[in-house]
């Protein structure tokens, strides 16, 4: 047990594992909205009709986040030492913020 429990202390294997389980729970997600409805047909029907619910859903997800960026942002800046972990907190953001343009657009132009 100790030698799995010091794999997920690497950073690398903490992310994997968070991607595995959001895949997860997506999927989960994906098969019972599929199994409620009948078929894949309806599923897709069904999220068509909700796009707007999903749009709001999101919405308020970024925002809760932007905001919670923010405050970590400030303690994270301000306990920066050097010009260095200050340019990849920039960087980082920089990131974040081009994931989710590039996720926006990906959710438009399907």
């Amino acid at each position: 047990m100790t030698g799995f429990r010091r794999v997920l202390t690497h950073p690398l294997a903490k992310a994997l594992a968070w991607v595995t389980l959001i895949l997860g729970i997506a999927l989960a997600v994906n098969l019972a909205g599929i199994t409620v409805l009948g078929n894949l047909s309806r599923w897709s029907q069904w999220l068509d009709a909700h796009t707007s619910h999903f749009l709001i859903w999101r919405l308020c997800l970024y925002s809760v986040t932007i905001y919670g960026w923010l405050r970590m942002r400030r303690r994270l800046y301000r306990d920066a030492e050097n010009q260095t972990a200050r340019q990849r907190l920039v960087r980082a953001e920089v990131g974040a913020v081009a994931a989710i343009i590039l996720l926006e657009t990906s959710v438009l132009l399907t």
